[in-house]
């Protein structure tokens, strides 16, 4: 009974709730005093409280939520559409194509708008993407570990062009910003692509069930009438916009994308209807609870969250690996 209420609605519901609890935290934990009784006076510390709530606070916690959630479904897809469940955009060489893009326009047309940067860091990632499914085609896949290190290879010739680039043309400091995930300069009017992100995701949600017919197989998919390639193409290409917002606004977050929908899959199984909700919310929880460690470690300053997905990341996936081993054994 307990099982079938957590699956039907009440563990999703209980964890909205959690999320909220952490987003209010979120919103109360900086380096500047906010309190909540000047906001509700007047005068002029209330409205310095209010433009510090409203101008740094919401707009990190909102980032930081739609980066999560939007991040967490792309690396589902991903796994769907390759039909690997260690496969997500930063072990397929995604987001280190995207961060090329970046760095390429950066180099030819530095004035470009943020959403110049996030359509050619978006072509970019897209042909990154393709590039590593192409040699998944020429390569023997005699174990499923084959897939993701295919793509870290990938991955590490990529960024290995762009480093060069980055030396050459004195743009490391720019490139450590693109691969380390940091929220700490997210204002109001610098967060607003990732509902871009976030639309995508929900897109991703409408064709849950066409995603979930995918995962099965080319010939499955093509026996239900479904176009396989267009729906690849589709699935891929929201997985590159998602990658291309979330490090043109805060850069690279390693492992979410592989970890979040890998625990949701063991209780909730491949459903992607099903599990959307879940991967969304726990996306987005994951990182607003790495992000308020991060700033709580050494307050008032803070640790980058790219650095703390990443040691708190790769200690759950080895977890992960361990619970799948003992259930396939």
């Amino acid at each position: 009974m307990g099982t079938r209420w957590f699956r039907q609605g009440g563990g999703l519901a209980a964890l909205v709730v959690l999320l909220l609890a952490m987003c209010a935290a979120s919103v109360s934990l900086g380096a500047g005093t906010l309190s909540w009784s000047d906001l509700a006076g007047g005068g002029g510390q209330g409205e310095r409280a209010w433009r510090l709530l409203m101008v740094s606070r919401v707009p990190r916690t909102l980032a930081l939520l739609l980066a999560g959630m939007s991040l967490a479904v792309a690396g589902l897809i991903m796994q769907m559409l390759v039909r690997n469940r260690y496969v997500e955009p930063s072990t397929a060489g995604t987001i280190e194509a995207a961060t090329l893009g970046i760095l390429v326009v950066t180099l030819l047309a530095p004035d470009t708008s943020m959403i110049g940067k996030m359509a050619v860091a978006t072509g970019f990632a897209l042909a990154g993407t393709l590039v590593f499914l192409a040699l998944l085609r020429r390569v023997p896949l005699r174990t499923p570990f084959i897939v993701p290190l295919i793509g870290l290879i990938l991955g590490g010739v990529i960024h290995a062009a762009t480093t060069f680039l980055a030396v050459r043309y004195d743009l490391m400091q720019s490139l450590h910003a693109w691969t380390t995930g940091d929220f700490s300069g997210v204002l109001r009017g610098r967060y607003e692509l990732l509902w871009i992100g976030f639309a995508l995701a929900g897109a991703a949600y409408l064709a849950a069930d066409r995603y979930t017919v995918a995962g099965m197989g080319r010939e499955f998919a093509a026996n239900l009438g479904l176009n396989h390639a267009r729906l690849t193409l589709a699935g891929l290409l929201i997985v590159s916009a998602i990658s291309a917002v979330v490090v043109v606004t805060a850069g690279a977050i390693p492992f979410l994308g592989l970890i979040v929908p890998n625990a949701v899959s063991l209780v909730m199984g491949d459903n992607m209807r099903r599990s959307i909700p879940w991967v969304a919310a726990l996306g987005g929880m994951f990182v607003l609870g790495c992000d308020i460690l991060g700033r709580l470690v050494i307050h008032p300053y803070e640790v980058p969250i790219g650095t703390v997905v990443g040691v708190l990341g790769s200690v759950l996936f080895l977890c992960l690996l361990r619970i799948r081993r003992n259930r396939g054994g």
